[in-house]
């Protein structure tokens, strides 16, 4: 079904940052035009999610060029489900904005970037082709290296250089293995691809070009063995920003493997075993850097990783059951990992630091906001009925059913590493004693008090809509399953965009 409402998401975030440009310098208006926006396009991405999942796949093509020849835009259930997510974790992160960010990184441009770089997002997970999904790859990496450097200091600027230099390495494979799977079909569209590489011959040629898109789509996932950019990046910047970098940027490499290895490139064996291993060893190797970590938002960095590993080992095992627990997972894993940061930003606000060594007694002080951060922490573990638990146990049921054990226990030994450094954390920050200091200043408690709100508020809001995924699974576990569905029977999709 064609219709033009799904490049809204896209467009409205390309207007919003233009009319923020023309306000530069005018940080008060830029605050104004900024949260109408996150709001505009929440509301924009609900329709276009209501009208896919009800009216089915929609289409654009832009120029009005047939695919497979133009340039063309699709909204499955999977795509309309990320943009739903990027709104409303963009929506957190701009009000946290507000209040969490210096005004001398507002001046220089906080907020148009910030729109630039969701603009990306939804260009990316509405991209039909796969070329344009490299573009719009580009644009959320030059986004988020300026976003990252804003300010300058020098920790900045060493995890921005680490930053960059393996995505461009990610980009330059990414599109070394464009130019070869152009070379063996003559096309670019994601669903003429998926007919055409079924019909190549030479399958070992077909597994060395997915295992290319892999390395580039790894690479920005922080999948083992080349992760370590991501621990010595996402620390740097403030909480803010840290939170969409933790909570989307990441996903969307994960969105692009689910994307390719569901439609394109379906597994075999080989791939599939090299999926698992990876997954194996990116949880593994996430769980070990988090365990001796003292900032919070290190530890947190690398559980980022750990928790990629869920999502490539479901891939791996490529089954229904399995594909459905990722997509719940990421569900999941955006809306947490956003919050995790935006909690971490309130704790260095009143803090000063979010070095656990240097923290404590936060539970006898904000007993409030120690509860609320419990919900988000419990939700992280995965604490039955909480948002976490579900997927997970898909993947443990995936993985049974496909014998692999290794696998299984892999997926076992993450929530309890998990557990144990949420707990070790909880124990650090919440309840032992605040270590004797010199008075320090709390920034927290000398702002007004609706700008505490404006802080507090996003972490509530997005608290709520993890409870909602985990006490309304039954609602997400339809959207997943749906999704799982069509990634197993790709006729839908292919025939939708191809108008066969």
């Amino acid at each position: 079904m064609t219709d033009n409402l799904l490049i809204l998401p896209i467009f409205a975030h390309l207007l919003i940052a233009v009319l923020l440009i023309f306000a530069w310098g005018r940080v008060n208006i830029q605050r104004v035009i900024s949260i109408l926006g996150h709001f505009l396009v929440l509301l924009v991405s609900i329709q276009l999610f209501r009208k896919t999942w009800f009216a089915g796949i929609l289409t654009m093509q832009a120029g009005a060029w047939k695919a497979p020849f133009g340039i063309t835009f699709v909204s499955d259930t999977l795509s309309a489900t990320f943009v739903l997510l990027t709104a409303i974790a963009g929506l957190g992160v701009g009000i946290f904005s507000m209040v969490g960010i210096s005004r001398s990184r507002m001046q220089f441009g906080y907020f148009p970037i910030s729109h630039f770089l969701l603009m990306g997002l939804n260009g990316a997970f509405l991209a039909g082709d796969i070329f344009n999904l490299y573009v719009w790859f580009e644009i959320v990496i030059i986004s988020s290296f300026v976003l990252m450097t804003l300010g300058g200091k020098k920790p900045q600027m060493e995890g921005a250089i680490k930053y960059v230099a393996l995505n461009m390495l990610a980009s330059t494979v990414f599109l070394t293995a464009i130019a070869i799977l152009y070379g063996l079909t003559g096309t670019l569209n994601m669903a003429d691809l998926s007919q055409k590489v079924a019909q190549i011959e030479k399958k070992e040629l077909v597994s060395v070009t997915s295992l290319l898109f892999f390395i580039g789509f790894g690479i920005k996932s922080a999948v083992f063995p080349l992760y370590f950019w991501l621990p010595s990046s996402y620390h740097t910047p403030p909480s803010v920003i840290a939170a969409t970098f933790g909570g989307l940027l990441t996903k969307m490499g994960v969105y692009a493997m689910l994307r390719t290895f569901t439609l394109i490139f379906i597994p075999d064996p080989f791939t599939q075993n090299v999926l698992i291993a990876c997954a194996i060893m990116t949880m593994f190797t996430g769980a070990m850097g988090a365990l001796n970590k003292t900032s919070i938002r290190r530890m947190f960095s690398y559980l980022i990783i750990c928790h990629i590993g869920y999502l490539i080992g479901g891939l791996g095992l490529h089954t229904q059951v399995a594909l459905s627990a990722v997509v719940f997972y990421l569900i999941h894993d955006i809306i947490i990992k956003t919050n995790i940061f935006l909690a971490t930003g309130i704790i260095h606000k009143i803090r000063g630091s979010t070095d656990i060594r240097r923290l404590g007694g936060f539970y006898e002080e904000y007993p409030k906001l120690s509860l609320l951060m419990a919900i988000i922490f419990f939700s992280l573990i995965g604490v039955p009925p909480l948002s976490g638990f579900w997927p997970k146990i898909g993947l443990f049921q995936a993985s049974l059913d496909a014998n692999a054990y290794v696998l299984l226990g892999a997926f076992i030994m993450a929530s309890f590493f998990t557990l144990y450094i949420i707990a070790k954390m909880w124990s650090e920050v919440f309840w032992k004693d605040l270590p004797k200091r010199p008075e320090e200043t709390n920034e927290f408690t000398e702002l007004p008090f609706y700008k505490q709100t404006l802080l507090v508020v996003p972490v509530l809001g997005l608290a709520l809509v993890s409870l909602y995924i985990g006490l309304g699974a039954e609602n997400i576990l339809a959207v997943s399953n749906r999704i799982a569905l069509n990634m197993i029977d790709t006729g839908y999709y292919v025939n939708a965009v191809l108008n066969k």
